[in-house]
């Protein structure tokens, strides 16, 4: 039975705790902007993830793996600058933590310094184990990640659901466990399906915060321009639109168009 929501003037680590203790779902989406990440603490998400899908969605890169780490504290410290509540987590980029845990930990911390970020998001399980320790034993809350890592997308060749057969479903709940016991405050689950996820979720006790992974986690993250309908072209059945951005911000723009050339504007009440 879930208690009363709690009010968080500044939502933490502990807070995402409390939340799943109390049964309260928590809610995250990316931002990589100012005036974004303005929009989307305003409006009360719990968790503002500063994506590396910044190299898809800012850049338009194919992958996520050209973004570079400096290129991901200069968005993250425009987030922080706008942020008054919530939880603000940066993804590690690739190439930044994978090599050993010396380089991890220096890119952890000049995320930290130089952007003033809450906490760092890393892909994998076992194999970035030691990568993971030193960051935190340095003070540095990680979150994981799990299931579908598009850092590895060469290696998987798809962005088909993960962890269908045993094995690898297997060795996912055996990594969410490894997280937990070494102090990871909280696990994005991606693509996997829906009854592992919420195996996961409850068979330990920090959050799951899932991504087409069902409604069995405690909490879900979508990225901005996605379920604000700004791409068109991305409809994974994960997805929900809540707004069509791109028919209306392209309506609005060829209508300043035609207001332009027909001498429409700017109008009497328009100029100084």
């Amino acid at each position: 039975m879930s208690t009363a929501k709690k009010d968080y003037k500044r939502v933490t680590t502990r807070s995402l705790t409390e939340m799943k203790l109390n049964a309260e779902k928590i809610s995250m989406l990316t931002a990589y902007d100012y005036t974004m990440a303005k929009i989307v603490d305003t409006a009360g998400v719990d968790v503002i993830l500063v994506g590396d899908s910044a190299s898809n969605v800012m850049a338009g890169h194919e992958t996520t793996l050209p973004i570079t780490l400096d290129q991901m504290i200069y968005h993250a410290s425009s987030v922080v600058r706008a942020t008054l509540r919530a939880l603000v987590v940066v993804d590690l980029p690739f190439g930044s933590y994978q090599s050993d845990p010396k380089e991890a930990l220096r890119s952890s911390i000049r995320i930290m310094k130089e952007s003033g970020g809450h906490a760092v998001k890393m892909e994998g399980g076992s194999e970035i184990k030691d990568s993971i320790k030193k960051i935190l034993n340095a003070g540095i809350p990680v979150m994981g990640h799990l299931g579908l890592t598009p850092q590895s997308i060469y290696k998987f060749g798809t962005y088909t659901v993960r962890a269908k057969e045993e094995a690898e479903a297997q060795k996912l709940i055996d990594d969410a466990k490894m997280l937990e016991r070494i102090g990871c405050f909280a696990i994005v689950l991606e693509k996997i399906p829906a009854a592992l996820a919420k195996r996961v979720s409850e068979s330990i006790s920090i959050p799951v915060i899932g991504i087409g992974a069902g409604s069995g986690v405690d909490g879900q993250v979508l990225v901005i321009h996605d379920m604000l309908g700004m791409n068109n072209e991305f409809n994974p059945r994960f997805l929900r639109r809540y707004m069509n951005l791109f028919e209306g911000m392209t309506t609005a723009i060829s209508q300043y168009v035609t207001d332009v050339k027909s001498e429409d504007f700017p109008n009497e009440a328009e100029q100084y």
